[in-house]
């Protein structure tokens, strides 16, 4: 272990499949490899096979990671997902007093910043720098179009602190960008000791479908984002390879400044795919409570720690994440929010050691509820309930329920436990679906 805290980098794609990465079994893409630089860093530390996120959506997702506590907890995050609509409200979205992973880890003596999407409610109520974060540049809402930088409802959306910033630029390429810059000015204060940490949380691959050669499209998304016209895999995997790209602009900023063997970075997706992503071999998609809308990849890189071509099999979930990095870092629960995310800084030195880990869910859309315990999965949706022996069958085909009727009654009952403890769904909470079976069929 060095003699100085690491450096903390948490890098979340937004939207990306289970298996849009070759690391995780993707296919080469007509260019080439689609994910070179995360496909070394995965080779040279960590992956999990069985990494989930807090929720199939984004915002909920969000409020996990940045409190590494369950996502229910706070109102803001019963919205699936938080939409623009919320503009000015002054309930839904991330509490200013609620401590969370920046917020500590600056406590603790962390520099911190997040570049990147924001989603967690608007200014004034809400904001980055309100919670923890001294630096700040990204877009508030859910999605952005890459070129005009506008939200769906045609409105500028991004930030430099407090402030709207005009920048031209394809944005994938400006978060990467503004992140080298973060490493390099942090670099000479982490090597006397003072560490940073960094949210590097990518737009890409969410829509709207433009690569950087794309903005001539900008005109004709000003009014609907969601691109339902457009799009196919060839550009959805380039724009995955351009994150990645800035990715690797990141790894050699940090090698060249003397600080990679020292920083962790970890890696992720928000939530499961969405309608061009690759989920092999599980099934669904964003907002759903199968295995594709929930697992996705995990990466691990840390030079001085991890060793090279790890596989971990150890279920986690977002919120275990962020608690291993307050631990890593050596920040402290606040006593008034204990901590729900677990540890797996002993993981992290171990791949073989695992342990068990409860996981659950529910979404308020089509009335779902999972839980995983071991290799089992609960699942409910639309009133139909499911038993799945995840480590036989991923693809979750193979229905146990009227089979082993005590093992469904003990999983049910290990979920209405845990839900007992979780506020309920509030009446008013609202589902944003971006389309429906009218605009694509069903998955």
């Amino acid at each position: 272990m060095s003699a100085h805290r690491p450096n903390l980098i948490f890098i979340v794609a937004d939207d990306l499949g289970f298996a849009d990465l070759g690391c995780y079994g993707g296919r080469d893409a007509d260019f080439g490899a689609v994910s070179p630089v995360l496909d070394q860093l995965a080779a040279d530390g960590l992956r999990f096979t069985q990494g989930y996120a807090n929720s199939p959506v984004c915002s909920p997702t969000r409020f996990a990671l940045m409190t590494a506590r369950w996502q229910y907890r706070l109102r803001g995050a019963a919205e699936e997902p938080i939409n623009s609509k919320s503009k000015g409200s002054t309930t839904l979205g991330l509490p200013p007093e609620h401590p969370t992973l920046p917020s500590l880890l600056k406590q603790a003596g962390y520099r911190t910043a997040l570049i990147g999407k924001w989603h967690l409610g608007y200014p004034p109520a809400f904001g980055p720098l309100q919670s923890g974060y001294e630096e700040f540049f990204g877009p508030m809402s859910g999605g952005v179009d890459y070129f005009t930088h506008a939200s769906n409802n045609g409105t500028h959306d991004l930030y430099e602190g407090t402030q709207e910033k005009h920048e031209e630029g394809y944005l994938t390429d400006l978060i990467s960008q503004r992140a080298v810059d973060y490493v390099r000015r942090m670099a000479a204060g982490a090597a006397q000791g003072t560490p940073f940490f960094l949210s590097l949380h990518y737009t890409a691959p969410h829509w709207p479908w433009e690569t950087r050669e794309d903005q001539a499209l900008a005109s004709d998304l000003s009014s609907n984002l969601f691109h339902l016209h457009g799009g196919n895999i060839h550009t959805y995997r380039r724009m995955i390879h351009h994150m990645d790209e800035g990715i690797g602009w990141l790894v050699q900023a940090l090698r060249q400044s003397g600080q990679l063997d020292n920083t962790l970075i970890v890696f992720t997706s928000d939530n499961g795919g969405e309608r061009f992503s690759d989920n092999w071999p599980l099934v669904g998609g964003k907002m759903d409570l199968t295995e594709g809308g929930i697992r996705v990849p995990w990466i691990a890189h840390w030079p001085a720690v991890i060793r090279g071509a790890g596989v971990s099999e150890q279920h986690c979930l977002t919120m275990d994440w962020s608690a291993t990095l307050l631990a890593l870092g050596g920040a402290n629960a606040h006593p008034d929010f204990p901590l729900d995310g677990v540890s797996l800084a002993g993981v992290l030195q171990d791949p073989d050691r695992t342990f068990e880990r409860p996981l659950f869910w529910r979404m308020n859309h089509r009335g779902q509820r999972a839980c995983r315990i071991g290799d089992w999965k609960y699942l409910l949706v639309d009133g139909h309930e499911y038993l799945f022996n995840i480590t036989d069958d991923a693809r979750e085909r193979a229905n146990h329920a009227s089979r082993q009727p005590e093992r469904l009654a003990q999983l049910r009952q290990a979920w209405e436990n845990w839900h007992a403890d979780m506020p309920p769904i509030p009446q008013d909470a609202t589902v944003s679906l971006g389309y429906s079976v009218r605009d694509m069929p069903q998955r």
